[in-house]
């Protein structure tokens, strides 16, 4: 199976009107920037968008929420976009809340075949609203379901063309996971290399789990807040 493809275009054909989406990173940090723009620019709408948060204002996601995109986020933490907060308070966008880890587990249960498990984040809160509950050892849990997406949409530091997959450091974040979680994921990489090339041992998603892959062009390494020290 031939998965390289050209570029972040080639990559996302297929991606339509009312799809759901996983985009893998955690901030700015391990975003597959290439595959949002390409996003931006095919003009799709009515996007489930699975993701920890939803980028900055006129970056990561923020850019599919500023062309009205998204018709639905399943996050974590989206306290770093003004236009998410926007548009989530005046019922523009549909906003489903998830405790960090649970929303981890989800992706990854989705990817192991699981279809549900109990947590007990969330017992007792808005969270729980609507979810069965049970007991286990004398505490309470919520049952959580999996969660599977048309498309997954990944960043990683190298990959070959089999679609074997090096996260590097904390970019790893959602990325590993939502590999697995997708019908068809799709992989940017900053270095493509040939297949043979990685080391087996440091492979953090084989390529079976990928379908597309390309080497992204124009990388930014934006931070969401710097913070230094006055000089001594």
């Amino acid at each position: 199976m031939k998965k390289v493809v050209k570029n972040a275009t080639e990559a996302i054909a297929g991606i339509a009107d009312h799809m759901t989406l996983m985009l893998g990173g955690f901030g700015l940090c391990g975003i597959p920037e290439n595959s949002i723009q390409a996003l931006v620019e095919s003009k799709v709408k009515g996007l489930t968008c699975i993701s920890n948060n939803a980028g900055v204002d006129d970056f990561g996601l923020g850019l599919l929420l500023q062309q009205r995109q998204i018709k639905k986020m399943v996050s974590s933490y989206v306290g770093e976009n003004a236009e998410f907060e926007r548009q989530m308070l005046s019922g523009e966008l549909e906003v489903e809340l998830n405790p960090q880890g649970t929303l981890a587990e989800r992706c990854r249960a989705g990817g192991a075949g699981i279809p549900a498990f109990f947590v007990p984040a969330g017992v007792g809160t808005e969270v729980a609203e609507g979810k069965e509950t049970r007991e286990f050892n004398g505490k309470m849990y919520l049952m959580e379901h999996a969660l599977v997406a048309d498309f997954a949409i990944v960043k990683a530091w190298k990959g070959d063309t089999h679609g074997n997959l090096i996260y590097r450091n904390t970019a790893n974040n959602f990325n590993q996971a939502m590999a697995m979680a997708g019908k068809i994921t799709i992989a940017e990489v900053e270095e493509l290399v040939p297949a043979g090339t990685l080391d087996p041992n440091q492979i953090h998603t084989p390529g079976i789990f990928v379908q597309r892959i390309f080497q992204a062009e124009n990388l930014e390494k934006r931070i969401e807040f710097v913070t230094t020290r006055p000089k001594s």
